[in-house]
């Protein structure tokens, strides 16, 4: 009579090619129960990321995780705000504030209304920082900016307006680097520990969920940020963004990238030309 066959002590690799099975069923009951799909993300930050929402939420294993997300909304929307992208800083990258300043500022006065789409929001310090300088350059009463992002969480934080009163001696360095040509705390009033950014900026913001993932176009803008977002998806979902924002953009309107990110390559590459290379600023030109 044959004895069954012990099975062999798992490998390295066998334990890493179980751990990418089970994030690969966690993401895809996260994107069939709520609609979140973050499958074409860069899998490594990914997992980086998932493996600090175990940490944070005291569990053992990605199969332990996937059943509370299943089983637990809260838990499942503190899993999007964590795994959603949200470094970011107030006039972060200054020199790409100047060239907005210098060369979009003029392009979008001929525009008699100006739509901005921020995607990828995240807490709202970009935004607040474009609503500065379109308010500064004299555009902000006819311009809209809509603000959307992935995390309903993260959303209600980029409306409320309210910030670390600590970070503000950076970012005061960073809007003056950038071209700033008024005394930044005007912007804010102090609460204890937080700044809080006065009401009038808010006037001409929308803030939105919206999904790079599956949603379609929701208007046609005139310009468009979409900075350090698409570094962390895909080839596949780059390229789905790209045509998202291309179908979005008005004629000569204007697409502003993050600095280590680039049209090249791409497939909508020689619908651009490029107004500061540098700075990762294009102008739709077909």
């Amino acid at each position: 009579m044959a004895l069954p066959l012990t099975p062999a002590p798992a490998t390295h690799d066998d334990e890493r090619q179980l751990q990418a099975l089970e994030i690969e069923l966690l993401l895809t009951g996260m994107a069939e129960r709520y609609g979140y799909d973050f499958r074409q993300y860069a899998r490594a930050s990914l997992t980086r990321r998932i493996r600090k929402v175990m940490h944070n939420e005291s569990l053992p294993s990605v199969s332990a995780l996937q059943s509370r997300l299943l089983h637990d909304v809260d838990a499942a929307m503190r899993f999007v705000a964590s795994v959603s992208v949200h470094t970011t800083a107030m006039f972060r990258d200054p020199d790409v504030y100047q060239v907005l300043r210098d060369d979009v500022i003029p392009l979008l006065r001929t525009y008699p209304f100006v739509r901005v789409w921020h995607a990828g929001c995240s807490s709202g310090e970009e935004v607040y920082s474009l609503a500065i300088l379109l308010e500064e350059e004299g555009l902000y009463d006819r311009c809209r900016i809509y603000a959307t992002d992935i995390s309903d969480a993260i959303l209600d934080k980029a409306r409320q307006g309210v910030f670390p009163l600590r970070a503000m001696r950076e970012h005061t360095r960073a809007y003056q680097a950038a071209g700033g040509t008024r005394d930044f705390s005007s912007y804010y009033v102090t609460d204890h520990e937080a700044a809080v950014f006065r009401s009038a900026l808010r006037r001409q913001l929308v803030f939105s969920q919206h999904n790079l993932v599956c949603d379609s176009t929701f208007n046609e803008f005139q310009l468009i940020v979409c900075r350090n977002v698409l570094l962390y998806f895909d080839a596949n979902l780059r390229e789905r963004a790209h045509a998202l924002f291309h179908g979005s953009l008005s004629n000569f309107g204007v697409l502003v990238l993050g600095k280590k990110e680039s049209l090249r390559f791409t497939e909508h590459a020689q619908a651009y030309a490029e107004l500061r290379e540098s700075a990762r600023v294009y102008r739709k030109v077909r």
